[in-house]
């Protein structure tokens, strides 16, 4: 069991064209995630895909592995399949990052790993994190303002989920129960050839309604193990629009890099 970590980059983002190649305090933001990944114990290769030359040539002038994918892959699943399917084992781990997310500290990304290769049984894992009062606030006060970013899960006491939500579920109706609020972490751990099952499969309703391509797997039966992990004192963010690269630097100057 080989644990490979793939990282989508496609060059031609309509609201950021070059955004992989964009610069996060003096390192390119492709570069910075794939050296998050590169820093998790549980990961044994780190993969760039992408559709442009410039990227393949940036990635590997500092160092890095980059495959080129084709330019017809519908989003990042696609393209992480799209480079894994050339050599990957049925029981290989393939983690699926996002490449506009260069803060994700490596812990987190070992930790849908790590429970990937202790239970060789799991199809998918992905990780969340405990919301804490000031945090629901803000999430509350932004899907109020009418933001639709930010993602809830709910799971069984086994870990597994039961369901994604734009929306913040559960509902607290009597907030006194004490019932925590758990927010999804953008990250996937799949069995290869789970992988290779769900690009198979056509686009389910309520992924269609969501817009949430992991509730795809859910309603086609295919497990999804939650794994809680903590942030401990660094600040998650995504990259969308040259701004929130500024942030992003100004969050790396604030707090320090984490590799």
């Amino acid at each position: 069991m080989t644990v490979i970590a793939i990282i989508p980059a496609r060059f031609g983002s309509t609201r950021f064209p070059g955004k992989p190649l964009h610069d996060i305090a003096g390192v390119a933001m492709v570069e910075r995630v794939r050296r998050l990944a590169a820093a998790a114990p549980s990961v044994d290769r780190v993969l760039v895909a992408t559709d442009d030359d410039q990227i393949v040539r940036a990635v590997e002038a500092a160092g890095g592995e980059a495959v080129m994918t084709p330019t017809e892959c519908r989003n990042g699943t696609e393209r992480v399949h799209a480079a894994a399917k050339g050599f990957a084992r049925p029981d290989d781990v393939i983690l699926n990052l996002q490449g506009d997310a260069p803060l994700t500290p490596p812990w987190v990304i070992d930790a849908a790993a790590a429970a990937m290769t202790a239970e060789p049984g799991l199809a998918m894992a992905t990780p969340a994190v405990k919301l804490e009062p000031d945090a629901y606030e803000k999430m509350s006060a932004a899907k109020a303002a009418g933001e639709v970013g930010g993602t809830t899960v709910v799971f069984d006491r086994k870990m597994n989920a039961l369901y994604f939500s734009k929306t913040i579920i559960p509902f607290q109706r009597h907030p006194e129960a004490g019932t925590a609020t758990y927010k999804h972490i953008g990250l996937y751990a799949y069995r290869f050839s789970a992988l290779e099952s769900l690009v198979a499969l056509e686009p389910t309703p309520l992924e269609l309604a969501e817009s949430l391509e992991q509730l795809r797997a859910l309603e086609n039966g295919i497990p999804i193990r939650i794994v809680l992990t903590e942030y401990r004192g660094r600040t998650p963010w995504s990259v969308d629009s040259p701004r929130d690269a500024e942030i992003a630097a100004q969050i790396i100057e604030r707090e320090g890099e984490i590799v």
